[in-house]
């Protein structure tokens, strides 16, 4: 949806215009039933969700932070270990970490798919953590036990995750997936010879249901995928104050339960989602049809031969951000940086001492990527405009910098 030809950066309008009828069914269901808090609506979800990610279980909770730390509780990360995740990706990543009671230890990514870099990994297990006499991982830098690996499906676009179940296998560590912005992103397992889904790979997988993700609830909303019943039993225990049943409470607990109003508007949207992923796998190509004709001068995504990037976000490289950003802010144009400071370089992490230069890739991309409007409804002409301000944009500055 544009305004005055403005072409905003995400549209959050168009997709619940078009389903208004049938949103509204739910909330008037909810009405009539009196149904706010689980039942029927929670569980309906639950089952499909967890069908449409290749799990055996799905466990709502009231935000996709809450599904990553109730996941990880549930999944056997100690207090006062560390789980190794990646400095490039929202807060809510090592916040969930540190909620949990565990220490995040960050590794570089791939300068191609932004996501964790195997190599980097395998060479973190390897050289910054030594073994104990109880046969233990140790991390070096916190001197605490290695319990878990968190990889982060990020922008849409699966982590290698054969080569990281391989090395969490080695050494004996729980692997969650971050999939809060993978909602239908493919993984083709060599493995295993077949193409898989974010979230069922690992112990257990975390999803968000935030607006603007592909599946957006209307408020905030998240989700645990698990082919571990005994681990979706717990999440179900932990969202809802540690209780078995009503008023008996094995474990304390959290109040992280996701509302039926909001499961009822996902499971509505759920059967558009396979669609809207498409419709965003096509706008993909198509930006990347138009870059490599036009000299915009801009690299667009990388998307690895065993990868189906579902695209929840279009980020590319330039190498005057701002200056890009500005004129396309002045066409108007909307845009997003995802993200513009690293985790380790965030104040509320300075007590874990990293320091400028412990992760060059990261920060390098930190400082060059922009992230242009991506959604379903994103019409071929608005691409072309897109794409043209961005050379305009590039012709102006290579004429400025030989005047100089």
């Amino acid at each position: 949806m544009t305004t005055n030809g403005k072409i905003p950066f995400l549209d959050l309008i168009a997709p619940h215009a078009e389903l208004k009828e049938e949103l509204c069914e739910i909330f008037a269901a909810a009405l009539k039933t009196g149904g706010f808090v689980g039942g029927p609506m929670v569980e309906g979800f639950e089952r499909d969700f967890a069908q449409f990610c290749g799990a055996q279980h799905c466990v709502g909770v009231s935000s996709g932070t809450d599904a990553l730390r109730f996941a990880l509780m549930a999944a056997g990360l100690k207090q006062g270990s560390v789980a190794v995740t990646v400095p490039n990706t929202f807060i809510a990543t090592a916040e969930a970490i540190t909620q949990a009671g565990g220490i995040p230890d960050f590794v570089d990514i791939d300068e191609r798919t932004y996501n964790m870099d195997v190599t980097k990994l395998q060479e973190y297990l390897e050289s910054q953590c030594s073994v104990s006499e109880e046969g233990k991982l140790i991390s070096k830098r916190s001197n605490r036990p290695v319990t878990a690996i968190v990889p982060v499906h990020l922008y849409g676009q699966m982590a290698d995750m054969d080569a990281i179940l391989e090395l969490a296998e080695q050494y004996r560590l729980i692997v969650v997936e971050d999939a809060c912005q993978a909602h239908g992103a493919e993984y083709f397992s060599r493995k295993q010879n077949r193409w898989l889904q974010a979230g069922s790979m690992g112990r257990a997988g975390a999803f968000s249901f935030y607006p603007g993700k592909n599946l957006g609830a209307c408020g905030e909303g998240g989700a645990i995928t698990t082919n571990d019943s005994k681990l979706a039993d717990t999440c179900k225990m932990i969202r809802d104050h540690g209780q078995a049943k009503k008023y008996y409470h094995d474990i304390e607990g959290y109040n992280g339960r996701l509302d039926a109003i909001q499961t009822g508007i996902l499971s509505v949207k759920l059967k558009h989602l396979p669609r809207w992923n498409a419709q965003r796998r096509e706008r993909a190509a198509e930006y990347n049809r138009l870059f490599a004709a036009s000299e915009a001068g801009v690299q667009p995504p990388y998307e690895p031969s065993w990868s189906r990037a579902v695209y929840h976000l279009y980020v590319v490289r330039t190498g005057d951000r701002e200056g890009m950003m500005a004129h396309l802010g002045k066409a108007g144009i909307g845009t997003g940086i995802h993200y513009p400071i690293p985790l380790h370089r965030q104040r509320a992490y300075e007590s874990l001492g990293y320091k400028v230069g412990d992760f060059p890739v990261t920060e390098k991309i930190a400082s060059q990527i922009v992230s242009l409007p991506m959604f379903p409804q994103l019409t071929a002409e608005q691409q072309e405009r897109v794409a043209a301000e961005i050379s305009r944009f590039e012709q102006e500055r290579v004429i400025q910098a030989a005047r100089v």
